[in-house]
């Protein structure tokens, strides 16, 4: 079954501000997170029913080597990318992108 995805402007956001400040930390860290990233979000496009539900209907993806999940929820045939947050930020602060 195929799936289209899609990520939200909040979640594009989300990534380039984390693309800038690893590629601050370390010339091409930046690039690398982003390859990571790019990573998740083809195995969403995937297969997103096999990572859990974690909130009502959201559900999430960690991303290799970074500290980072991508929540996204599914609608139909959509995969729909709604945040990309650090394991350590609150997590109630995504629930308002709903």
């Amino acid at each position: 079954m195929a799936y289209t995805l899609t990520v939200r402007p909040e979640a594009g956001l989300d990534i380039e501000e984390q693309y800038a400040i690893y590629e601050s930390k370390r010339l091409g860290l930046g690039h690398d997170f982003l390859l990571c990233i790019e990573e998740a979000l083809d195995k969403l496009s995937r297969n997103p029913l096999i990572y859990r539900t974690i909130h009502k209907e959201f559900r999430r993806i960690a991303v290799r080597r970074f500290p980072y999940r991508v929540l996204y929820l599914i609608d139909g045939q959509n995969v729909i990318v709604t945040a990309v947050f650090h394991v350590r930020k609150d997590p109630t602060s995504w629930e308002s992108r709903t």
